[in-house]
């Protein structure tokens, strides 16, 4: 008898500096890039282990897309949305993990 193993609630998303976010699948499922990787029909082992590690993206850049994943979950039907707050010394580099997320 085969049994389905239910994805858990939270996965862990790990920066290049080895800081850990552990993050609700709904929120980190809004990045393409993520959605794909836990999708356990392409039998990836981030499928199976609920962990995607990044080995290009810092703590700092990790943490602030983990933040707005949380936010843009958060206002996903809402209007007037304010806008996050963003270093701008931070921006370059969120902006291509971004791209890369497909966020």
């Amino acid at each position: 008898m085969a049994t389905e193993k239910k994805a858990s609630e939270y996965v862990t998303l790990v920066s290049e500096d080895s800081f850990e976010f552990v993050v609700r699948r709904s929120a980190a499922i809004i990045a393409g890039t993520i959605r794909r990787s836990l999708d356990p029909t392409y039998n990836f082992e981030e499928a199976q282990k609920g962990r995607v590690v990044f080995p290009t993206i810092s703590g700092i850049i990790l943490e602030k897309i983990c933040e707005y994943l949380y936010y843009h979950e958060k206002h996903a039907e809402s209007k007037d949305v304010p806008d996050m707050e963003i270093p701008s010394e931070l921006c370059l580099e969120l902006l291509i993990a971004a791209d890369y997320l497909e966020v």
